[in-house]
């Protein structure tokens, strides 16, 4: 194993996993540094578990190679399962325990000396609030509770990286905020974080992002870089009356690529901003939407990601055509 400072924490190379014929995951590569807060993001079924539990020890990959805190994916499974914390969005607790048996079940789980037991149960139940709910049963505590407790129990053991997978799925709005506090804080004593999520608000708050989709890994960079290496195209903001149907026939017009909504207007992706708002601006209003508000903006990640897998689709098309 590798102890120098500077290797990056995870290291992928070319890895592959296949299912019979099914590519799940397709040559992808990319590294994470030691600290650093790593979205992995992607629809349903674009390859982000498979490459999880590749990269926690539990699935060997197909191709390629790769490391987790300097332990080999491949032949060092069980050291890596060791030296990582994992926590889903099940939140992987025992409903029927108490906030203390579930974090002494853990210890015992990470084979914590008897020495370090009580100072990190302390810790955990200090980190998530729960001084008051010790011994009451997990059952009943809130989710955003229950989210903390599986944070708690998922880092007992002090492992330098810590994969959590839809970890504030069906958790709300301000938990989700004091979780990612929490995030911060591990990241700034050094741990690194790998993290799955749907939601984009929280895609903003990651150092860097990989998009994965079809088992490719078609982006990979900062949020900053995403918004303005990868979108070409104009983003513009339209906010008319009866949203939903603008959307037709925005889509009919020449130079929009996309159409979406988006809150309680759309954005509408186009090759040349300004040429699509004055069509906008003039197409509207004759077929019946009154005073169209229509503002160039600056692309979400929504927007952007939206953006890359329409044009992976796109090119795609013409080759299954060509196929069929």
């Amino acid at each position: 194993m590798s102890t120098s400072e500077n290797d990056p924490a995870v290291t992928v190379r070319d890895l592959g996993r296949r299912f019979g014929s099914f590519v799940a995951v397709n040559r992808i590569s990319f590294e994470v540094k030691r600290g650093e807060i790593f979205g992995f993001l992607g629809p349903n079924g674009a390859g982000k578990s498979t490459t999880i539990r590749m990269l926690c020890g539990i699935l060997a990959p197909t191709s390629g190679s790769g490391t987790v805190a300097g332990y080999d994916v491949r032949t060092e499974a069980e050291k890596i399962k060791a030296h990582i914390g994992y926590m889903s969005q099940k939140f992987s607790l025992y409903e029927d325990l108490t906030v203390e048996e579930n974090i002494d079940f853990y210890s015992g789980i990470y084979r914590l000396p008897a020495e370090k037991k009580r100072a990190r149960k302390e810790w955990v139940i200090e980190m998530a609030g729960l001084r008051e709910h010790r011994h009451s049963r997990t059952s009943v505590l809130s989710g955003g509770w229950k989210q903390r407790l599986a944070l708690g129990c998922a880092i007992l053991h002090e492992p330098p990286v810590i994969f959590l997978d839809e970890p504030t799925s069906g958790v709300d709005p301000i938990s989700r905020r004091q979780f990612w506090d929490l995030i911060y804080e591990l990241a700034g004593r050094g741990v690194t974080v790998f993290v799955t999520t749907h939601y984009m608000d929280e895609a903003e708050y990651c150092d860097r992002i990989g998009l994965i989709y079809r088992g490719e890994l078609v982006a990979l960079g900062t949020p900053a870089a995403l918004k303005t290496e990868f979108m070409r195209d104009d983003v513009l903001e339209v906010l008319c009356a009866r949203p939903q149907d603008a959307m037709e026939e925005i889509a009919k017009l020449a130079g929009v690529k996309e159409v979406a909504l988006f809150g309680k207007g759309l954005h509408v992706v186009a090759e040349d901003g300004e040429a699509a708002a004055t069509l906008l601006r003039h197409v509207l209003p004759e077929k019946g939407y009154a005073a169209p508000r229509v503002e160039p903006i600056a692309p979400s990640l929504e927007d952007v990601f939206v953006s890359l897998i329409e044009a992976r689709d796109r090119a795609e098309q013409p080759q299954e055509a060509v196929k069929g």
